[in-house]
């Protein structure tokens, strides 16, 4: 196995572990605020996945300045922008999830998903 194209490529690396950390934390935690620090790791992971592949060595932000249009002088700014548009998501999709996780908390006292479950299905009845 060829290590020096991991090195070469470690910010891809580390935000494919951080998206696997947080996916596991995701699946295999029942507790409900635990679940939403999952979601915000996976959705770091990919921030840091698409500013890694948006960065290009030597180039510079697109603002022309010295007369320079050439293309190649530039990053291209789309990733950048994805990032930050995600970056707002991200914090409204959190916000929205812990107030209805507060919500649940003062009709079931409880954050366990299996416990919310198990108390809704008694009310159905």
């Amino acid at each position: 196995m060829n290590l020096s194209n991991l090195f070469v490529n470690f910010e891809e690396a580390i935000s494919m572990v951080l998206f696997g950390i947080g996916f596991c934390n995701l699946l295999m935690q029942k507790n409900l605020i635990k679940k939403i620090i999952g979601l915000n790791i996976m959705d770091t992971a990919m921030f840091l996945f698409l500013a890694a592949k948006g960065y290009v060595e030597g180039r510079k932000a697109p603002i022309i300045t010295d007369g320079v249009t050439d293309v190649t002088a530039y990053i291209n700014p789309i990733p950048s922008g994805l990032v930050l548009t995600g970056i707002v998501v991200s914090v409204s999709v959190t916000a929205l999830m812990l107030a209805l996780t507060i919500r649940l908390y003062q009709r079931y006292h409880t954050l366990d998903i299996d416990e919310i479950t198990a108390l809704m299905k008694k009310e159905e009845k």
